[in-house]
Protein backbone atom coordinates (compact mmCIF):
# COMPACT_ATOMS: atom_id res chain seq x y z
CA UNK A 1 0.00 0.00 0.00
CA UNK A 2 0.76 3.85 -0.20
CA UNK A 3 3.49 4.92 2.35
CA UNK A 4 2.55 8.20 3.97
CA UNK A 5 5.35 10.17 4.40
CA UNK A 6 5.13 12.07 7.77
CA UNK A 7 8.55 13.81 9.54
CA UNK A 8 10.12 12.15 12.21
CA UNK A 9 10.33 13.83 15.06
CA UNK A 10 13.54 14.92 16.59
CA UNK A 11 14.55 12.25 19.12
CA UNK A 12 17.07 12.65 21.99
CA UNK A 13 19.11 9.68 22.47
CA UNK A 14 21.86 8.93 25.13
CA UNK A 15 23.97 5.48 24.68
CA UNK A 16 23.71 4.04 27.58
CA UNK A 17 26.86 1.48 28.64
CA UNK A 18 26.73 -1.90 28.69
CA UNK A 19 27.21 -2.14 32.09
CA UNK A 20 24.35 -0.07 33.08
CA UNK A 21 21.99 -2.79 31.43
CA UNK A 22 21.52 -6.20 32.61
CA UNK A 23 21.06 -9.11 30.51
CA UNK A 24 20.40 -13.07 30.94
CA UNK A 25 23.78 -14.29 31.12
CA UNK A 26 24.98 -15.83 28.17
CA UNK A 27 22.17 -14.77 26.10
CA UNK A 28 22.23 -12.83 22.79
CA UNK A 29 20.53 -8.90 22.86
CA UNK A 30 18.24 -8.85 20.14
CA UNK A 31 14.22 -7.99 18.36
CA UNK A 32 11.77 -9.63 17.00
CA UNK A 33 9.82 -7.31 14.63
CA UNK A 34 6.36 -7.95 14.56
CA UNK A 35 4.72 -8.18 10.71
CA UNK A 36 2.42 -7.35 9.52
CA UNK A 37 2.33 -3.73 11.40
CA UNK A 38 1.93 0.25 11.50
CA UNK A 39 -0.63 1.37 9.02
CA UNK A 40 -3.58 -0.51 7.54
CA UNK A 41 -5.38 0.38 3.93
CA UNK A 42 -7.85 2.56 5.83
CA UNK A 43 -5.64 4.57 7.99
CA UNK A 44 -3.19 5.11 5.06
CA UNK A 45 -6.20 6.33 2.65
CA UNK A 46 -7.34 8.88 5.28
CA UNK A 47 -4.27 10.29 5.86
CA UNK A 48 -3.85 10.52 1.93
CA UNK A 49 -7.37 12.39 1.52
CA UNK A 50 -6.42 15.24 4.55
CA UNK A 51 -2.67 15.64 2.81
CA UNK A 52 -4.57 15.70 -1.20
CA UNK A 53 -6.99 17.84 0.29
CA UNK A 54 -4.44 20.55 1.51
CA UNK A 55 -2.61 20.32 -1.98
CA UNK A 56 -5.72 21.18 -3.62
CA UNK A 57 -7.82 23.68 -1.55
CA UNK A 58 -5.13 24.74 0.49
CA UNK A 59 -5.82 25.42 4.32
CA UNK A 60 -7.45 25.71 6.44
CA UNK A 61 -8.86 21.94 5.55
CA UNK A 62 -11.02 21.05 8.94
CA UNK A 63 -11.38 17.61 10.15
CA UNK A 64 -14.05 16.34 12.39
CA UNK A 65 -12.14 14.78 15.47
CA UNK A 66 -8.86 12.91 14.68
CA UNK A 67 -8.45 11.65 11.31
CA UNK A 68 -7.17 8.22 12.43
CA UNK A 69 -5.81 7.76 16.67
CA UNK A 70 -2.33 8.80 15.82
CA UNK A 71 -0.57 11.95 18.15
CA UNK A 72 2.04 11.91 15.32
CA UNK A 73 -0.51 12.29 12.79
CA UNK A 74 -2.21 14.73 13.87
CA UNK A 75 -0.03 16.94 15.19
CA UNK A 76 1.97 16.93 11.76
CA UNK A 77 -0.99 17.46 9.52
CA UNK A 78 -2.10 20.84 12.46
CA UNK A 79 1.35 21.94 11.29
CA UNK A 80 0.35 21.61 7.24
CA UNK A 81 -2.98 23.45 8.27
CA UNK A 82 -5.36 20.98 9.34
CA UNK A 83 -8.05 22.19 11.77
CA UNK A 84 -9.41 19.33 14.28
CA UNK A 85 -12.69 20.33 15.64
CA UNK A 86 -14.64 18.12 17.60
CA UNK A 87 -18.18 19.01 16.03
CA UNK A 88 -19.43 20.30 12.72
CA UNK A 89 -20.43 23.34 14.27
CA UNK A 90 -16.81 24.01 14.71
CA UNK A 91 -16.37 24.16 11.26
CA UNK A 92 -17.20 27.81 9.88
CA UNK A 93 -20.05 27.60 7.16
CA UNK A 94 -19.68 27.12 3.47
CA UNK A 95 -16.03 25.42 4.90
CA UNK A 96 -15.07 22.07 3.62
CA UNK A 97 -14.69 19.31 6.38
CA UNK A 98 -13.21 15.52 6.36
CA UNK A 99 -15.02 13.04 8.04
CA UNK A 100 -12.24 10.62 9.98
CA UNK A 101 -11.56 6.72 9.06
CA UNK A 102 -13.42 6.08 12.25
CA UNK A 103 -16.96 7.29 10.42
CA UNK A 104 -20.06 9.24 11.37
CA UNK A 105 -23.45 8.52 11.71
CA UNK A 106 -26.45 9.96 9.43
CA UNK A 107 -27.04 13.03 11.70
CA UNK A 108 -23.64 14.41 11.24
CA UNK A 109 -23.87 14.18 7.70
CA UNK A 110 -27.32 16.31 8.12
CA UNK A 111 -25.47 19.25 10.23
CA UNK A 112 -22.50 18.95 7.59
CA UNK A 113 -25.82 19.82 4.80
CA UNK A 114 -27.06 22.64 6.93
CA UNK A 115 -24.18 24.83 7.59
CA UNK A 116 -23.51 24.17 3.83
CA UNK A 117 -20.20 22.45 4.11
CA UNK A 118 -18.29 20.33 1.72
CA UNK A 119 -17.38 17.24 2.98
CA UNK A 120 -15.09 14.29 2.03
CA UNK A 121 -15.49 11.46 4.15
CA UNK A 122 -12.43 8.91 4.47
CA UNK A 123 -14.61 6.60 6.39
CA UNK A 124 -12.76 3.36 6.25
CA UNK A 125 -14.54 0.93 3.76
CA UNK A 126 -14.27 -1.77 6.35
CA UNK A 127 -16.34 0.10 8.71
CA UNK A 128 -18.88 1.67 6.19
CA UNK A 129 -19.73 -1.93 5.72
CA UNK A 130 -20.53 -2.17 9.38
CA UNK A 131 -22.58 0.82 9.00
CA UNK A 132 -24.28 -0.73 6.09
CA UNK A 133 -24.78 -4.01 7.88
CA UNK A 134 -26.70 -1.84 10.83
CA UNK A 135 -29.09 -0.67 8.67
CA UNK A 136 -30.00 -3.30 6.87
CA UNK A 137 -30.62 -5.34 9.67
CA UNK A 138 -33.09 -2.84 11.43
CA UNK A 139 -35.04 -2.35 8.45
CA UNK A 140 -35.62 -6.13 8.34
CA UNK A 141 -36.55 -5.79 12.43
CA UNK A 142 -33.66 -6.84 14.29
CA UNK A 143 -32.35 -5.86 17.55
CA UNK A 144 -28.84 -5.38 16.89
CA UNK A 145 -26.16 -6.12 19.71
CA UNK A 146 -23.10 -4.05 18.90
CA UNK A 147 -20.29 -5.46 20.86
CA UNK A 148 -17.99 -2.58 21.15
CA UNK A 149 -16.60 0.33 23.63
CA UNK A 150 -18.89 3.19 24.50
CA UNK A 151 -17.50 6.71 23.50
CA UNK A 152 -15.35 5.04 20.67
CA UNK A 153 -16.09 7.26 17.31
CA UNK A 154 -16.73 4.22 14.85
CA UNK A 155 -19.07 3.02 18.06
CA UNK A 156 -21.17 6.75 17.82
CA UNK A 157 -21.43 6.46 13.79
CA UNK A 158 -22.47 3.03 14.23
CA UNK A 159 -25.15 3.46 16.95
CA UNK A 160 -25.86 6.66 14.43
CA UNK A 161 -27.32 4.78 11.94
CA UNK A 162 -30.16 2.86 13.58
CA UNK A 163 -30.11 4.20 16.90
CA UNK A 164 -33.49 2.81 18.03
CA UNK A 165 -32.88 -0.28 17.47
CA UNK A 166 -29.14 -1.27 18.41
CA UNK A 167 -27.37 -1.98 22.21
CA UNK A 168 -24.51 -1.37 23.06
CA UNK A 169 -22.81 -4.86 24.78
CA UNK A 170 -19.00 -3.66 26.00
CA UNK A 171 -18.10 -6.56 27.81
CA UNK A 172 -18.44 -10.44 28.41
CA UNK A 173 -20.32 -8.95 31.84
CA UNK A 174 -22.50 -6.60 29.58
CA UNK A 175 -23.42 -9.96 27.54
CA UNK A 176 -24.51 -11.65 30.85
CA UNK A 177 -27.05 -9.01 31.75
CA UNK A 178 -27.99 -7.18 28.73
CA UNK A 179 -32.21 -7.54 28.08
CA UNK A 180 -33.41 -7.76 24.82
CA UNK A 181 -37.37 -7.09 23.39
CA UNK A 182 -37.38 -10.16 21.04
CA UNK A 183 -34.79 -13.16 21.82
CA UNK A 184 -35.67 -14.64 18.30
CA UNK A 185 -35.00 -11.73 15.97
CA UNK A 186 -31.51 -10.89 17.57
CA UNK A 187 -28.20 -10.08 15.31
CA UNK A 188 -24.51 -9.22 16.53
CA UNK A 189 -22.37 -6.87 14.91
CA UNK A 190 -18.99 -5.31 16.38
CA UNK A 191 -16.48 -2.85 16.37
CA UNK A 192 -13.67 -3.10 13.59
CA UNK A 193 -10.68 -2.60 15.72
CA UNK A 194 -11.61 -4.80 18.89
CA UNK A 195 -9.99 -7.85 19.72
CA UNK A 196 -10.90 -11.20 18.20
CA UNK A 197 -10.96 -13.31 21.14
CA UNK A 198 -12.25 -10.32 23.29
CA UNK A 199 -15.04 -10.38 20.37
CA UNK A 200 -16.26 -13.97 20.78
CA UNK A 201 -15.46 -14.05 24.42
CA UNK A 202 -18.25 -11.81 24.38
CA UNK A 203 -19.99 -13.28 21.30
CA UNK A 204 -20.33 -17.04 22.93
CA UNK A 205 -22.31 -15.80 26.17
CA UNK A 206 -24.66 -14.28 23.91
CA UNK A 207 -24.90 -17.20 22.46
CA UNK A 208 -25.49 -19.07 25.22
CA UNK A 209 -28.27 -16.86 26.50
CA UNK A 210 -29.89 -16.09 23.11
CA UNK A 211 -29.69 -19.59 20.65
CA UNK A 212 -31.02 -17.81 18.14
CA UNK A 213 -28.46 -14.97 17.89
CA UNK A 214 -28.07 -14.36 14.47
CA UNK A 215 -24.33 -13.64 12.97
CA UNK A 216 -23.43 -10.65 10.87
CA UNK A 217 -23.01 -11.97 6.78
CA UNK A 218 -18.82 -11.89 7.56
CA UNK A 219 -16.39 -11.06 10.11
CA UNK A 220 -16.37 -7.51 11.11
CA UNK A 221 -13.06 -7.91 12.63
CA UNK A 222 -10.73 -5.72 10.77
CA UNK A 223 -8.28 -7.58 8.85
CA UNK A 224 -5.34 -5.48 10.08
CA UNK A 225 -6.60 -5.58 13.69
CA UNK A 226 -6.64 -9.23 13.19
CA UNK A 227 -3.45 -9.70 11.51
CA UNK A 228 -1.02 -7.19 14.05
CA UNK A 229 -2.74 -9.49 17.14
CA UNK A 230 -1.87 -12.79 15.52
CA UNK A 231 1.79 -11.53 14.56
CA UNK A 232 2.45 -10.27 18.08
CA UNK A 233 0.81 -13.77 19.36
CA UNK A 234 3.75 -14.95 17.87
CA UNK A 235 6.83 -12.97 19.11
CA UNK A 236 5.15 -12.62 22.42
CA UNK A 237 5.92 -16.16 23.77
CA UNK A 238 10.08 -15.42 23.14
CA UNK A 239 10.09 -11.79 24.45
CA UNK A 240 11.01 -10.17 27.85
CA UNK A 241 9.81 -6.82 26.89
CA UNK A 242 7.41 -6.24 23.80
CA UNK A 243 7.27 -2.67 22.94
CA UNK A 244 3.76 -1.29 21.09
CA UNK A 245 4.29 2.10 19.55
CA UNK A 246 0.59 3.63 19.52
CA UNK A 247 -1.24 6.11 20.94
CA UNK A 248 -3.52 5.90 24.35
CA UNK A 249 -6.58 6.83 22.35
CA UNK A 250 -5.86 4.11 19.89
CA UNK A 251 -8.30 0.84 20.62
CA UNK A 252 -5.63 -1.68 18.75
CA UNK A 253 -2.93 -0.23 19.43
CA UNK A 254 -3.89 -0.54 23.38
CA UNK A 255 -5.05 -3.87 22.72
CA UNK A 256 -1.87 -5.27 21.65
CA UNK A 257 -0.61 -4.78 25.08
CA UNK A 258 -2.90 -6.51 26.42
CA UNK A 259 -2.59 -9.38 23.90
CA UNK A 260 1.31 -9.49 24.47
CA UNK A 261 0.84 -10.08 27.57
CA UNK A 262 -1.84 -12.63 27.39
CA UNK A 263 0.33 -14.63 25.07
CA UNK A 264 4.06 -14.95 27.08
CA UNK A 265 5.66 -11.45 27.17
CA UNK A 266 7.38 -11.51 30.38
CA UNK A 267 6.15 -7.14 30.31
CA UNK A 268 4.87 -4.89 27.76
CA UNK A 269 4.62 -1.59 27.12
CA UNK A 270 2.75 1.46 24.91
CA UNK A 271 5.04 4.69 23.70
CA UNK A 272 4.12 7.04 20.79
CA UNK A 273 7.49 7.81 20.88
CA UNK A 274 10.99 6.21 21.17
CA UNK A 275 11.75 9.31 23.94
CA UNK A 276 9.12 7.60 25.92
CA UNK A 277 10.82 4.14 26.16
CA UNK A 278 12.57 4.35 30.14
CA UNK A 279 15.90 2.54 29.98
CA UNK A 280 15.34 0.64 33.43
CA UNK A 281 12.54 -1.90 31.07
CA UNK A 282 15.70 -3.39 29.56
CA UNK A 283 16.89 -5.03 32.87
CA UNK A 284 17.35 -8.69 32.22
CA UNK A 285 16.18 -8.30 28.82
CA UNK A 286 17.51 -10.54 26.03
CA UNK A 287 14.80 -10.47 23.38
CA UNK A 288 12.64 -7.07 22.52
CA UNK A 289 9.73 -7.62 20.57
CA UNK A 290 8.11 -4.74 18.43
CA UNK A 291 5.37 -4.22 16.70
CA UNK A 292 3.03 -0.87 16.13
CA UNK A 293 -1.21 -0.30 15.78
CA UNK A 294 -2.50 0.35 12.67
CA UNK A 295 -2.89 3.96 12.73
CA UNK A 296 1.11 4.34 13.15
CA UNK A 297 3.81 5.69 10.54
CA UNK A 298 6.52 3.07 9.85
CA UNK A 299 9.05 5.72 10.71
CA UNK A 300 8.11 6.14 14.59
CA UNK A 301 8.91 2.04 14.60
CA UNK A 302 12.54 3.35 12.99
CA UNK A 303 13.45 5.65 15.67
CA UNK A 304 12.15 3.10 17.98
CA UNK A 305 14.49 0.53 16.10
CA UNK A 306 17.42 2.89 16.38
CA UNK A 307 16.99 3.50 19.85
CA UNK A 308 17.09 -0.12 20.69
CA UNK A 309 20.13 -0.54 18.73
CA UNK A 310 21.70 1.88 20.75
CA UNK A 311 20.85 -0.15 23.72
CA UNK A 312 22.67 -2.70 22.41
CA UNK A 313 19.70 -4.46 20.36
CA UNK A 314 20.80 -4.03 17.32
CA UNK A 315 19.96 -7.99 15.55
CA UNK A 316 16.62 -7.68 14.12
CA UNK A 317 14.59 -10.53 13.02
CA UNK A 318 11.25 -9.76 11.37
CA UNK A 319 8.65 -12.11 12.25
CA UNK A 320 6.37 -12.28 9.25
CA UNK A 321 2.84 -13.99 9.82
CA UNK A 322 0.71 -12.18 6.83
CA UNK A 323 0.86 -10.34 3.75
CA UNK A 324 -0.77 -7.20 3.40
CA UNK A 325 -1.62 -5.45 -0.11
CA UNK A 326 -4.92 -4.30 0.15
CA UNK A 327 -5.26 -0.76 -1.18
CA UNK A 328 -8.89 1.57 -0.99
CA UNK A 329 -9.51 4.41 -3.32
CA UNK A 330 -9.55 7.36 -2.60
CA UNK A 331 -12.92 9.16 -1.48
CA UNK A 332 -15.20 9.71 -4.46
CA UNK A 333 -14.60 13.93 -3.46
CA UNK A 334 -10.98 13.44 -4.21
CA UNK A 335 -11.48 11.13 -7.07
CA UNK A 336 -13.23 13.65 -9.03
CA UNK A 337 -9.92 16.00 -9.14
CA UNK A 338 -7.79 13.24 -9.93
Amino acid sequence: MTAVSVPTPTIPRRRVPASEIRTPAGAEQRVLLAAPRGYCAGVDRAVIAVERALEHFGAPIYVRKEIVHNRHVVETLSERGAVFVDETDEVPEGARVVFSAHGVSPTVHAEAAERSLSTIDATCPLVTKVHKEAVRFARDGFRILLVGHAGHEEVEGTMGEAPDDITLVQSPEDARTVEVPDAEKLVWISQTTLSVDETMETVEILRERFPHLKNPPSDDICYATQNRQVAVKKIAPEADLVLVVGSANSSNSVRLVEVALEHGAKAAHRVDFAREIDETWFHDVATVGVTSGASVPDNLVQDVLGLLADYGFGAVDEVVTAEEDLIFSLPKELRKLS
